[in-house]
């Protein structure tokens, strides 16, 4: 019995996978054990095509493939490649392998390998197992290749491979990997945005705490324009956040070779008929959803009251917790969900309810109903409201529109961002809208004053004490971009002004 390893994806961690063949004088076939799916069974197939066509023989003898741990459900191509090494050693046409080397790949029939999801997530992995060297498909070396500490081999062959091992061709592993972060030019900038200065100022306040945020208007308002420029005033992503979002979009298979890593800021927008696995994760084997993509991004839901009930309420315990815990019955996994959310929706069903020059045909029952889809729990976990009205026909026709940049803009957001991290570099947080109830006093520091405008609102308003904190951290953030040490009144003022009951 020989033994070889190779990894398997389990959420954004991996398990490490002991690859065991062994040989025996019975009728030739192999027999693959070790809580395999249909596409790792037929691996069998893959692997003895892809030997003989290599030009080695394939043992004539009963080879019994063993997956350990056993408990551990393995899917798709992935052990291909390090079944066909264990089944060349177990056979005595290649030495044994290091304990310190990983195989990973797909092998087609004539034996060249094939990319696979996750490699980012079980490279990762592998590193963190103290393993030194992996071969995998060539097509996946620049994804790999973003994780140090391990020696990445791109392999284009079964045949390639073999003479590597034997020692009579050299496969070079990849040299320097540093990332090159690619430039991006945004589709929409702030300055084309006529008129809407307060949504602008919304969205500015949304980017430097990582607020969300619900836009209510009527049709043509440019909620969804808003909503699109949104990504130019986002500060550039720090590494970490890079690799971490590059791991989730791996292991849901989005990652290519002209696209190894995600090395900008993104927008998720899924559909109103996204059903609730597509959007929080799941799966027979779970993967990650809409809002784990959206991680260190943003998650976009335009006409939010048209999504589901049941989508929408999905959302409450990742917008709380910054985290979605998907269970199945073949496994429970955490996906991180750390998202900004931007959500607008029309004021009624005819969306004409707030238009100063429309008429609502709609009746006041279907007002209600409409908008009660929105939850009063799920509207008190989005911190900024705004209710939008349509631009004022002079903004739009006149020539002398001088709309601040996107560029000015995100200067102030990182600025704010950079005293939010030296405030908190002692803590697990990052952004004000992180901050927990346990150091909200510590941190959002207020006089009395402001103790009184706040106790007020809270009773004239009938604010929840979510709502009360939400309303310390905008108004820490509206700080932050005034570059002030203090909350003063005139945060709090402005930060109660985004409560303000949008919905009857």
């Amino acid at each position: 019995m020989k033994k070889v390893y190779s990894i398997a994806p389990y959420g954004l961690n991996g398990v490490l996978v002991e690859v065991e063949a062994n040989l025996s004088r019975h009728l030739p076939k192999i027999i693959i054990v070790g809580l395999p799916d249909a596409a790792v069974s037929e691996a069998k197939e893959r692997v003895w095509a892809a030997i003989e066509n290599s030009n080695f023989s394939f043992p004539r003898q009963k080879v019994v493939i063993n997956l350990a741990p056993a408990q551990i459900k393995k899917e798709g191509g992935a052990y291909d490649l390090p079944i066909a090494i264990a089944i060349l050693v177990a056979s005595g046409l290649l030495k044994e392998i290091d304990h310190n080397i990983a195989f990973i790949g797909e092998l087609s029939l004539n034996g060249d390998l094939k990319a696979v999801p996750g490699i980012l997530v079980m490279v990762t992995s592998l590193k963190e197992l103290g393993f030194k060297e992996v071969f995998l498909s060539s097509a996946n070396a620049k994804e790999a290749g973003v994780v140090d500490g391990i020696d990445i081999f791109p392999v284009d062959n079964l045949k390639q491979l073999v003479k590597h091992l034997e020692g009579n061709q050299s496969i070079k592993p990849l040299g320097s990997r540093q990332i090159n972060f690619s430039k991006v030019k945004y589709a929409i900038d702030m300055s084309e945005i006529r008129g809407q200065s307060q949504a602008k100022r919304v969205l500015e306040i949304s980017a430097a705490g990582g607020h969300n945020v619900l836009m209510v208007g009527p049709p043509g308002a440019g909620k969804t324009m808003l909503a699109k420029a949104f990504l130019s005033i986002l500060p550039k992503p720090s590494l970490p956040e890079i690799l971490e979002t590059s791991k989730i979009y791996s292991l849901a298979g989005l990652l290519s070779e002209d696209k190894p890593i995600i090395d900008s800021h993104v927008v998720r927008s899924p559909h109103h008929s996204a059903s609730v696995s597509a959007i929080i994760g799941g799966g027979s084997w779970p993967r990650p959803g809409e809002i784990s993509l959206a991680h260190n991004n943003v998650l976009f839901l335009d006409e939010i009251l048209e999504f589901p009930r049941q989508v929408l309420e999905a959302l409450r315990q990742p917008l709380e917790d910054k985290v979605i815990t998907v269970s199945r019955v073949k496994g429970s996994f955490d996906f991180p969900a750390n998202f900004i959310l931007i959500a607008t929706a029309n004021p009624c069903p005819c969306g004409f309810l707030t238009d100063k020059d429309r008429s609502c045909q709609c009746s006041a029952g279907d007002i209600k109903r409409y908008q009660k889809r929105l939850s009063g729990p799920l509207l008190d976990r989005i911190d900024l409201h705004l209710l939008l009205d349509k631009v004022d026909s002079q903004d739009l026709v006149s020539n002398k529109f001088d709309a601040e940049s996107s560029k000015n803009i995100v200067q102030r957001i990182d600025s704010a961002r950079q005293i939010q991290k030296q405030r908190y570099e002692d803590y697990s947080f990052r952004l004000n809208c992180d901050i927990s109830s346990k150091f909200i006093n510590k941190v959002c520091n207020i006089s009395d004053s402001s103790c009184s405008i706040l106790a007020q609102a809270s009773k004239n308003l009938n604010l929840s004490a979510r709502a009360y904190f939400k309303i310390l951290k905008v108004a820490r953030t509206i700080a932050d971009l005034e570059l002030k040490e203090n909350i003063e009144d005139n945060h709090i003022l402005e930060a109660l002004q985004y409560r303000a009951k949008i919905f009857d």
